[in-house]
């Protein structure tokens, strides 16, 4: 059995990797689409809001209609008509996909009810710490929804986020500057410069500097972000990329307003209910990873990828505890994490037939060392109650010695297999398993308590495409993963989750895919997504926790994605989710609807050619009543958001744009972290930018 317990181990068995590796045969692949090669035939616009690449769900060359399972994507053309740089505002858009206000210093999200902070991916490689992602260098954005180890690994329960990167052109050679502000004084720059480096070599950089600023009071922050990449062809079948990213973000902590019966409070949309000057994150992120590619021949090829991460993050915060009308309870503390992340992967992928019957085969390895350290110092305040007041009388901090030291070390060695198997023009089976290892030990620095565990999990994947014809596709898929008691994020383990198995959710998918036209794409699914092995206090009232936990999330899901029209393209969302508990503990009764999980949510955005040189953009989000917590007892109320665009070109190389969001100035809570740290969203604001391309 193949165990990798330290950093040279996996940097050996990365470094073997490489020279046997990379996918993909083709002398054009195109270096901006993942897996898939420009060679390999498939329907559907690459450009404006569709994609044909479903070469994330499976780590081979498969369009979008024959995999089975519910993928979203978001493309660039799409991110940049609506003026968006921040990862959470392009999840926004995304129905099925709850953002959580996450401390009010991370990206953290709920997909199909399902809650996390580390189910992020950077072109297929885990970026699981908790810091704010930029798109400055991203060229889509992907939303797998359902249980996805077999791909991706442990976690994933209800659906990944997978960032594309931009990708050095060794065929082209351009110079790209955005440049926007808004009305509350909020602005960003940036450049994207590529350069061929001779006929085999390109060169490519992204970089950007935003301003933060909003309606809240004392709201700031800046993001300072670098990222050069490089593509090298090493033969007319091998590709190399490089890149390397410093990201650097520092911003106040808001965490939103308390509630007061059941509701947000009211009239305090403005107010910072934290301490000015102490409220503060600041996170230092470095990502430098590598692939080759290489085809063996028209039937076997291989790739393999090594990513090195290290993230440095601080923050400090006062926060509203809750409110009875007069007064505002508060507490607070100051936490840092820093984390090293190592991983290497590798895959091979074989296109064999067996008389009528065509197999796509996957066969993978991965590793990855993962090293954390985590601290937290408690805090005393002047005042621990103040009184609910617009001039709010904010209290003194004082910040005491360490509450919490924490180190954990974590090693994954997982191996997967995939096998899509055609049967003639009209049917695909696909079957795979992933087999994992996760060795966690962590070590309380206070108590000096060490624990450890290992868990091995097999994830199966199973999935049936049927295709009456090229343009249409019926599915049927299965799929489980697993998350191990200590969390996303793995920061310690106590003697309670280490006695117990991981939390197991299966999928269970059906759905059709429908090519209306080359440039048209629509989508509808049902699904069941099962959570279990979930630890929850013992309902006998023994004091001890006990692993009963299940709930249960059903929904349907509905897109519409590309060109209506030819002067109108389109991204079109409806999800409607109904998620409980479905047994009783001390922590919650059978029946207690999940948090943030509203019934109904509906996203729109379109844009519309008035003339050859002018266009417009119309957008929409609703999303329907949702509680804050498990507690069932604060409501954040249903609401409706209307944006705006107009976009001119001014000459051929140079536009101009202006965004509006929330049209009609509704106030609405988009987010919370509990019952009483509750985000108010956006006023009505402008956003004027003007764009140039060389």
């Amino acid at each position: 059995m193949l165990y990798i317990t330290s950093r040279s181990a996996l940097l050996a068995g990365a470094a073997l990797a490489l020279p046997i590796a990379p996918a993909l045969a083709g002398e054009n692949l195109d270096l901006d689409r993942e897996y898939l090669p420009s060679d390999i035939v498939v329907l559907g616009e690459v450009d404006g809001y569709g994609s044909d690449d479903g070469s994330s769900a499976t780590k081979t060359p498969t369009p979008l209609i024959k995999v089975p399972q519910t993928v979203q994507v978001i493309t660039e053309d799409q991110l940049e008509d609506q003026a968006i740089t921040q990862l959470g505002e392009a999840l926004a858009y995304v129905p099925g996909v709850s953002i959580e206000t996450g401390e009010g210093h991370r990206d953290e999200v709920f997909i199909r009810g399902q809650e996390t902070t580390a189910d992020f991916y950077l072109d297929g490689l885990r970026d699981d710490a908790q810091y704010y992602r930029s798109l400055y260098n991203v060229s889509r954005i992907e939303i797998l929804k359902g249980a996805n180890a077999l791909i991706f690994g442990r976690g994933g329960g209800g659906g990944v986020v997978n960032r594309v990167s931009k990708n050095a052109n060794i065929l082209d050679r351009f110079a790209n500057f955005d440049g926007s502000a808004d009305s509350f004084g909020a602005f960003s720059v940036s450049a994207d410069l590529n350069q061929p480096l001779g006929s085999t070599v390109a060169g490519r950089l992204n970089a950007t500097y935003e301003e933060f600023d909003s309606h809240r009071d004392f709201y700031e922050g800046r993001f300072i972000g670098f990222s050069p990449s490089i593509a090298a062809e090493l033969g007319p079948d091998t590709r190399l990329t490089a890149h390397y990213t410093y990201d650097d973000d520092k911003r106040v902590t808001d965490r939103g307003v308390p509630s007061l019966g059941g509701l947000p409070v009211s009239g305090f949309d403005k107010t910072f209910f934290g301490v000015p000057g102490f409220n503060a994150s600041r996170s230092k992120v470095h990502i430098a990873r590598s692939r080759i590619d290489h085809g063996f021949s028209d039937a076997l090829s291989a790739n393999a990828s090594v990513q090195y991460a290290n993230y440095d993050k601080i923050y400090s915060n006062i926060l509203p505890t809750g409110a009875d009308g007069t007064n505002v309870s508060l507490s607070g503390y100051r936490d840092f994490t820093q984390r090293e992340n190592l991983i290497g992967q590798a895959n091979l992928v074989w296109n064999v037939d067996t008389g009528n019957i065509a197999h796509t085969i996957l066969a993978g390895m991965e590793a990855s060392s993962q090293s954390t350290q985590n601290g937290r110092f408690g805090v005393t305040l002047s005042q621990n109650s103040v009184p609910l007041a617009l001039d709010f009388a904010y209290p003194s901090v004082t910040v005491n010695g360490l509450s919490r030291s924490r180190d954990s070390d974590l090693s994954v060695v997982s191996g997967y297999i995939q096998d899509q198997i055609e049967f003639g023009d009209y049917v695909e089976f696909i079957a795979g398993l992933r087999w994992e290892r996760f060795d966690l030990e962590t070590t309380d620095l206070i108590s000096g308590a060490e624990i450890a565990r290992t868990d091995t999990m097999v994830s199966p994947r199973f999935g049936l495409v049927v295709k009456p014809s090229e343009t249409l596709s019926f599915y049927a898929s299965h799929s489980q993963s697993y998350l191990p008691q200590a969390g996303d994020q793995f920061l310690i383990l106590s003697p309670g989750t280490a006695a117990f198995e991981p939390e197991k959710f299966t999928n269970y998918e059906v759905g059709a895919k429908w090519l209306v036209k080359p440039s048209l794409f629509m989508t509808a699914s049902l699904f069941r997504l099962d959570r279990t092995n979930t630890r929850a206090p013992d309902p006998a009232n023994t004091g001890l926790t006990v692993q009963i936990g299940e709930s249960r999330v059903e929904g349907f899901e509905l897109s519409l994605v590309g060109d209506i029209t030819p002067n109108w393209s389109a991204n079109i969302g409806y999800t409607y989710l109904d998620g409980e508990i479905t047994t009783t503990s001390n922590f919650a009764a059978a029946g207690t609807r999940l948090q943030q999980l509203p019934k109904h949510q509906f996203t729109a955005w379109n844009h519309v050619s008035i003339t050859k040189k002018f266009d417009i953009g119309l957008g929409a989000i609703h999303r329907g009543q949702q509680f804050t917590s498990f507690s069932n007892a604060v409501v954040l109320p249903s609401y409706w958001r209307f944006d705006a665009a107009a976009f001119y070109e001014v000459s051929d190389t140079v536009s101009v744009q202006i965004n509006v969001e929330n049209l009609f100035d509704k106030r609405y809570y988009a987010s919370a972290h509990g019952d009483n740290n509750i985000q108010p969203a956006e006023p009505f604001s402008v956003r004027f930018g003007i764009r140039v391309k060389m």
